[in-house]
């Protein structure tokens, strides 16, 4: 073997580690989970809720289409006659039982663009595990929100800042019919806590991402894009400079949190003695 050839057939070792080595000077893409999470799409799709009119009445009407729209047969529902001194919902039923299996969910939201009067929603919320089958199915005192609007918080479950927000956001990114006239236009209730919720970004310009908090894929996801996608303003040194101010930026909403936390954590303890 030439000296020419036998030094190619030792450099070859370091080959393997070009990659490894352009990855190096690339944006991190990781977080410390679970400390720090990733923004969350306001149409993702997670633990369902059952939501009330701003009176306090319940939306569910007990008519049955989100069990029968199940592709996973996940859901039970059953309705009861309102009672008339005191009903429960506008209608002439209410849902009586309504129990969600969440071994069998697929969260593929059917039942949520099945629902006539929008009365189950889907959170943000995906983050949450059983130690026991039983509490795997959820009965209606667990998934109707509280007497603010909020959604019962479990033991086994880890909710953060955000992800009770901007719940039915899927079932409100699509004009009715197809019809672009109205997307973007407000055709529902508003909800206990809530009000009228803003209406999803769809396809035309009729759209307000500040509001709904929609985030492109493109700005989440640019250290994998090609450099041909990125933004001129994110390369180079001025690129670092982007990225340092990002990074600073998000280290201090941590701390902040971390620090409100510490708080909370103080003054429940203080409750206690």
């Amino acid at each position: 073997m030439s000296a020419k050839k036998r030094l190619k057939s030792e450099l070859s070792f370091f080959g393997g580690f070009i990659i490894t080595g352009r990855h190096l000077t690339r944006p991190r893409v990781t977080r410390r989970y679970p400390d720090e999470k990733k923004p969350k799409q306001p149409r993702q799709h997670g633990r369902h809720v059952l939501n009330r009119y701003e009176d306090g009445m319940e939306k569910c009407i007990g008519c049955e289409l989100c069990a029968g729209v199940c592709p996973a047969d996940c859901i039970y529902v059953r309705g009861l006659d309102n009672p008339p001194d005191h009903p429960v919902s506008p209608g002439e039923r209410y849902g009586y039982v309504y129990e969600i299996n969440y071994l069998r969910c697929i969260h593929c939201d059917l039942c949520v663009e099945a629902c006539p009067t929008e009365a189950i929603t889907e959170s943000k919320l995906f983050e949450f595990s059983f130690t026991n089958r039983n509490d795997a199915i959820y009965t209606k005192s667990e998934l109707v929100v509280d007497d603010d609007g909020m959604p019962k918080k479990l033991p086994w479950e880890d909710w953060r800042e955000g992800d009770d927000l901007l719940t039915s956001g899927w079932m409100r990114a699509t004009a009715p019919s197809g019809a672009a006239d109205f997307e973007g236009e407000v055709q529902w209730s508003g909800e206990l806590g809530y009000g009228v919720r803003a209406p999803e970004a769809g396809q035309s310009d009729n759209r307000d991402d500040e509001a709904t908090g929609t985030k492109a894929l493109r700005d989440i996801l640019e250290p994998h894009l090609l450099d041909g996608d990125i933004p001129a303003a994110h390369k180079g040194m001025r690129g670092r400079v982007w990225r340092a101010q990002t990074s600073a930026a998000r280290h201090k909403v941590k701390l902040e949190a971390m620090r409100q936390r510490r708080k909370d954590a103080k003054a429940a303890k203080r409750g206690e003695q």
